[in-house]
């Protein structure tokens, strides 16, 4: 079974706690994506953490320099999962698993523009990271890329890691997605540009817990 996640990417605040809303019961994650948390702030946070308890949270903050710094306080306002970028020192990526660690949550490593990203997965891996983000990013799937061959060179190693799949992933693709060993399905503009976001998460998630 695998788990699924929902991006939530809007910079509105209200909108974005809508959208939450309607999905949060047909996913397991709800991400509050990059450009929403720089916009919206841990206060965005806090009132999601408050009106889905039972959802997991994945703060996307792509942290880049002072991991621990940077992480603790969404860690501390509720955050289960913090993004940290597997091209930043590896000491930043320490920083990131020590803070999750403190909290008993995770650390999630974003392969985004890692030129080897095998050595780097085995290198964080090594170092005790919970989660492998394999991330084709909106920039890079509009120049047509898509995650399907990293995923497979990433599973292919056979780490005892999580791994999650970002990229333009939609409910013709999830199933391919799974069985090439993703552990996380994310799924953003093919819930939220949905006419029927509620049913388009139920859809991907029902495959992804078959």
């Amino acid at each position: 079974m695998a788990l699924t996640q929902m991006a939530l990417d809007s910079l509105d605040f209200d909108g974005t706690v809508a959208l939450a809303t309607l999905v949060a019961p047909h996913v397991d994650i709800l991400e509050i994506g990059t450009p929403c948390i720089k916009h919206n702030g841990v206060k965005l946070l806090e009132v999601l953490r408050a009106k889905f308890p039972n959802n997991k949270i994945l703060v996307d903050l792509k942290t880049m320099d002072a991991g621990f710094y940077e992480a603790e306080p969404f860690y501390k306002a509720g955050a289960d999962i913090c993004t940290v970028l597997g091209c930043a020192d590896i000491g930043t990526i320490k920083g990131i698993i020590d803070v999750a660690n403190k909290y008993g949550k995770k650390a999630q490593v974003d392969l985004i523009n890692v030129a080897d990203k095998a050595a780097k997965t085995k290198e964080v891996v090594a170092a005790g990271a919970h989660i492998i983000g394999v991330h084709t990013g909106l920039d890079q799937q509009a120049a047509g890329q898509t995650p399907f061959n990293d995923l497979a060179m990433v599973a292919a190693l056979g780490l005892k890691v999580e791994i999650s799949v970002a990229g333009g992933v939609k409910a013709s693709t999830a199933q391919q997605v799974k069985d090439a060993g993703a552990t996380i399905i994310v799924a953003g503009a093919a819930i939220y540009g949905a006419t029927d976001p509620a049913a388009a998460a139920a859809e991907i998630t029902a495959i992804a817990h078959a």
